[in-house]
């Protein structure tokens, strides 16, 4: 696991934005498959690569795009849903081809139906090139709350209170937050062929140390990333404040350089 520790929030989005800006451009003609989180630590990143598209060159024309995670019960065209969330932060923003946007369908009759259809979707496409993460105070990826299985595929889940509270800001009540979502299991996510997490906020210190440095549990389901062979988080000092070994991360990436003379 390779783990970055900068000074800022944008500068977390800088970091995410290259690695996501050089698997783009290196897949050229041959396209890729990009995992794309939603909420609230990816969003800085997505608009750094809206910047590189406009005045860069970066294009996401021959990209697809597949969506971690899905409320129950929500309308595509509810502004709290997954589907519009990427859409208003990211993809309508760039060329990628909106039908080769991906995400499941929580407003199905048959939720778990369309999960399992989802995850074999995932598949059928030759899985994901790289995925993008965020992290929950208590060490969620996607929606795969403490004691989800590392073996789990996509399907409904059922949130946490701290969840639930933690997302109620994007809601008019607390008791309009769905409970209930759909979501790409940690088996479906360790699948991806690259993984860079994001987070930046002393409120995420505690999940960062235990996604590092702690024991693999099932009590912090970010510990899975434990066990992939290319996995970069990316942090700020305040999210990267409880790590033991900040200082060792930091003369790894100061001496990164000279492997390559």
């Amino acid at each position: 696991m390779e783990v970055i520790v900068v000074d800022t929030a944008e500068d977390v989005a800088q970091r995410v934005a290259d690695r996501f800006d050089t698997a783009v451009r290196g897949a050229g003609d041959a396209g890729i498959t990009l995992g794309l989180a939603t909420g609230s630590s990816p969003v800085r990143a997505y608009r750094e690569l809206i910047r590189r598209y406009r005045e860069e060159g970066l294009s996401f024309a021959r990209a697809r795009a597949f969506l971690l995670d899905e409320y129950v019960g929500l309308p595509t065209s509810a502004p709290q849903s997954y589907h519009r969330f990427i859409r208003d932060n990211f993809t309508d923003h760039v060329d990628i081809d909106d039908a080769l946007v991906l995400s499941p369908a929580g407003d199905a009759a048959d939720p778990a139906s369309a999960a399992a259809a989802y995850d074999r979707s995932i598949v059928e496409a030759g899985g994901v090139d790289i995925q993008i993460l965020g992290i929950g105070t208590d060490g969620h990826i996607g929606f795969n709350e403490p004691t989800s299985s590392f073996a789990s595929r996509t399907r409904v889940k059922t949130l946490t209170r701290q969840t639930v509270a933690d997302n109620a800001r994007f809601f008019d009540a607390p008791e309009d937050v769905p409970v209930h979502v759909l979501t790409q299991g940690l088996g479906t996510i360790l699948e991806a062929r690259k993984i860079v997490l994001a987070a930046s906020g002393e409120s995420k210190a505690e999940a960062i140390a235990q996604a590092v440095e702690g024991p693999v549990s099932a009590l912090w389901p970010a510990t899975a990333l434990q066990l992939h062979p290319a996995v970069t988080v990316v942090v700020d000092r305040e999210a990267g404040s409880r790590l033991a070994l900040g200082d060792y991360y930091q003369f790894v990436q100061e001496n990164k350089a000279r492997l390559s003379r």
